[in-house]
């Protein structure tokens, strides 16, 4: 397992983690297994969030319960994992998303809640989960130095913002924005389509995200990847798929050459990109965690990451 350094930080990290949004669907005894299972791959990050799973019983936020109970049972460490989580999503009563929150009451709540759920004593960093439209950049400030100052948190980050909603939030923070977590896979390309159409009038060429890519790079934040085997947001994988055979055929051919899965040369696609990212798994199939973890000690060729792009329907201007 090849590493990443979180910049802005001394974390070297595993560059491929584990999501723990599914968790709350597996009984605990499985979460031991899948942790334990992340842990034998060399991964030692963990990614989660105050909303990840609604059991009827539990509400929001099982898959945390599920991921402090697994963990006690695990026999691993405190220091085995960097643990990561979000919040300032706010549900109801009903356990329905209602609002993005992001005000200094929210956010403080979520960490306690989180680190109550996990059964830690504090997290290596906690992420914003998503743009809120009424954020008081100085609120949040406040919110990250009270929970820095009494050891919860040690470093922060954003999730699915923009460059000028990081640069606004940046300027009134104290601590350095260590990393923006946003969808990126084979099949969901835009970050780079932009950049390869610039001044032309195709829809490759609409900018979706502000040329998040290059402003990561230029502010030293790593991308940590989320759904990296997705097409749509939530649309399937496309592993496999038939609407993706030319993909798959390309896919199969790589996993045939480096003896590994397709999964994992999909990883590797991600990983070969130089914005060094770290991209996040979300099985908890113990063997689906092994195979894809091992795209991480994969280096495609120039030709070979180029031929994937192509193959998963993309073009070269």
């Amino acid at each position: 397992m090849r590493s990443v350094q979180i910049d802005g930080s001394n974390w070297r990290a595993s560059n491929v983690a584990l999501g723990i949004m599914r968790m709350g669907t597996l009984p605990v005894p499985k979460a031991v297994v899948a942790l334990q299972a992340a842990h034998d791959a060399g991964i030692n990050f963990i990614d989660s969030a105050d909303i990840y799973g609604n059991d009827p019983q539990l509400g929001r936020g099982s898959s945390e319960i599920h991921f402090g109970q697994a963990f006690k049972q695990s026999g691993l460490h405190r220091d085995d994992f960097y643990i990561q989580s979000k919040g300032g999503l706010y549900a109801n009563a009903d356990n329905k998303i209602t609002r993005y929150d992001s005000s200094k009451k929210q956010l403080i709540s979520a960490v306690d809640g989180i680190l109550k759920r996990m059964g830690i004593d504090y997290l290596d960093s906690f992420l914003i989960h998503r743009p809120d439209p009424l954020m008081e950049p100085e609120e949040i400030a406040s919110a990250f130095d009270e929970l820095q100052v009494a050891g919860k948190v040690r470093h922060f980050g954003v999730s699915n913002f923009n460059p000028q909603q990081i640069a606004m939030l940046q300027e009134a923070l104290d601590q350095k924005l260590l990393v923006d977590q946003v969808q990126f896979s084979l099949a969901h390309t835009g970050m780079i389509d932009f950049g390869l159409h610039t001044n032309m009038t195709d829809e490759r060429a609409n900018n979706h995200d502000g040329g998040l890519i290059e402003y990561t790079r230029r502010k030293k934040m790593t991308i940590q990847t989320w759904s990296p085997f997705q097409y749509g947001t939530f649309a399937g994988t496309f592993i496999n798929s038939d609407r993706f055979p030319e993909l798959n055929a390309e896919l199969a051919k790589l996993a045939d050459k480096y003896e590994v899965s397709k999964n994992a040369i999909a990883v590797a696609w991600i990983l070969r990109h130089p914005a060094h990212m770290q991209v996040l798994l979300g099985t908890m199939n113990p063997e689906h965690i092994k195979d894809s973890a091992a795209g991480s000690d994969i280096i495609l060729t120039r030709q070979e990451w180029y031929d994937l792009y192509l193959a998963a329907g993309n073009d070269l201007p």
